[in-house]
């Protein structure tokens, strides 16, 4: 399957089931590489419609970084730590934290 009938497809998806974060998750890592403003968007509605959906924080951090905005990004490292904590996910937490310390490092933020 393409890229392009992939997207058409969770474009479907998205639409017939709004309320599903992982629909516009799977979006936003569609668009990550093709159109990352784009895909920028979507991870911003999962942020603010979706908060507890905790694998948008590790993607739309290194995104946010990667387009250089990194106050975005370290919010949004720091809360995706807090909301693993939170709900228990060690491995999500365990990632999460990894990330966010490479972040500091190779931006030098420490």
């Amino acid at each position: 399957m393409s890229n392009l009938s992939r997207i058409e497809l969770l474009q479907t998806y998205a639409e017939q089931e709004p309320d599903n974060p992982f629909n516009w998750y799977a979006l936003a890592l569609e668009y990550r590489s093709a159109n990352p403003e784009l895909a920028l968007n979507y991870f911003n509605k999962l942020l603010s419609e979706h908060k507890v959906y905790l694998p948008t924080y590790y993607h739309a951090a290194l995104l946010h970084a990667e387009m250089d905005h990194l106050e975005e990004a370290k919010s949004i490292y720091e809360n995706g730590i807090a909301l693993a904590k939170e709900v228990g996910d060690q491995h999500a937490l365990s990632e999460l934290q990894n990330s966010y310390q490479n972040f500091l490092i190779d931006y030098d933020l420490i």
